[in-house]
Order: C-alpha cells, then structure tokens, then sequence
C-alpha cells in the first residue's frame, strides 16, 4: 500500500506544479505567439506600404515641376486666399478693372465639411478631403471687358465656381451733358474655391 501511495502522491504534486507554475507559463507562451504574429502583421503592412510611397513617389518624381506647379494652382493643399485675390486683380487689371469691397469668411481648419448649395435649392457636404472658400468682390467696367474677363476667369487654372453676379448700370455722361454711347457697368461677384485638406 505504501508503494502505491508514492506514486500517487507524485502524480498529484506533478499535476499541482502543471497547473500551478507550468500552465501560466503556457498561457503566456500562447500570449507572446499571438503578439508576436500581430506583430509580423503590422511589419507586413509596413513593408507594404513601404513599397506603395516608394511607387507614388516616383510617380510624383517624373512629374515636370512645371506640371507639378499646374497641380497646386488648380487645387491648393491650403486656402492661400490673398494669392487668389492677387491673381483675380491681375486677371482684371489688363481690362481697366479694379477689385473693390473684397469680402470673405475668416477660414477656419476645424470645419470637417464644407456644405455646398445646390441648384435645386438642397444642400450637400463635400467629402472631408476638400475644403470650400467664399468670396466676394465688385469691379467696374464695360461690358466688353466684363466678357473677356470672365473669359480669362473662365480658362484660369485655380478651381472657381461663380455663384453669382450682380449688374448695376451706370451711364456715363459725354461733353454737353449727353450720355456717351459706351455704358460702364458695376458688377458684384460671388465666387467659391476649393482647397485641398491634407
């Protein structure tokens, strides 16, 4: 019997020590292989997108800086707003315009989206990447200079949308106090922009 008891006394210190020492071992064995697999993942996605910045950065690189310049006129990463009252004014000033009353909204980078109307009166958000600008300003001149700068407005590379205009006659009168045949006309605009969020 005394035999017997050994054995068995044995066989439950063994199966205390497992379950005491040995089995908390285990568990965290398992613990560090499921880090260590999360972390062989994370290092796959690295290396991948390694590989993808790799590619579009020489993309980006055979790219003409000419046309790279293009790019960031046409869409901003910031609201840079005097550079585009600067090349408005310098769109109207070869037609005898000049930019009056300029208005716009103080920017703010904490609008996540910019609501757009739409021309059947609702409104729609852009998606966060975009960003919109307003701005307003009224010039005076003929009509056939108003045409050609809209024209040139028109075929500029920055994005502009005119919301609206606003025309106000003004007859200039000739010597002798007869009205001249040509009309200068004020004109009040509303354009938007877009920029680029980053």
């Amino acid at each position: 019997m005394a035999r017997l008891i050994i054995p068995i006394i044995l066989i439950t210190v063994s199966i205390i020590g497992f379950l005491k020492v040995l089995n908390p071992m285990y568990a965290d064995v398992k613990l560090l292989k499921a880090q260590t697999a999360s972390y062989n993942e994370a290092l796959d996605n690295s290396k991948a997108l390694e590989a993808e910045r790799d590619k579009l950065t020489k993309q980006y690189n055979s790219f003409a800086p000419e046309d790279l310049s293009k790019i960031e006129k046409l869409l901003p990463n910031s609201v840079d707003n005097i550079r585009l009252i600067l090349e408005i004014e310098k769109l109207a000033s070869p037609y005898g315009m000049v930019l009056r009353d300029v208005r716009y909204d103080t920017f703010k980078e904490e609008d996540a989206e910019t609501p757009v109307r739409q021309a059947g009166g609702g409104v729609e958000s852009l998606p966060t990447e975009y960003g919109a600008w307003d701005l307003e300003f009224s010039t005076e001149g003929a009509y056939s200079n108003f045409l050609n700068f809209i024209r040139d407005l028109e075929s500029n590379l920055r994005l502009v949308d005119i919301s609206s205009i606003q025309f106000a006659s003004d007859t200039t009168t000739g010597k002798g106090g007869g009205a001249s045949t040509s009309e200068v006309y004020k004109y009040s605009f509303k354009i938007k922009t877009y920029w680029l969020r980053n």
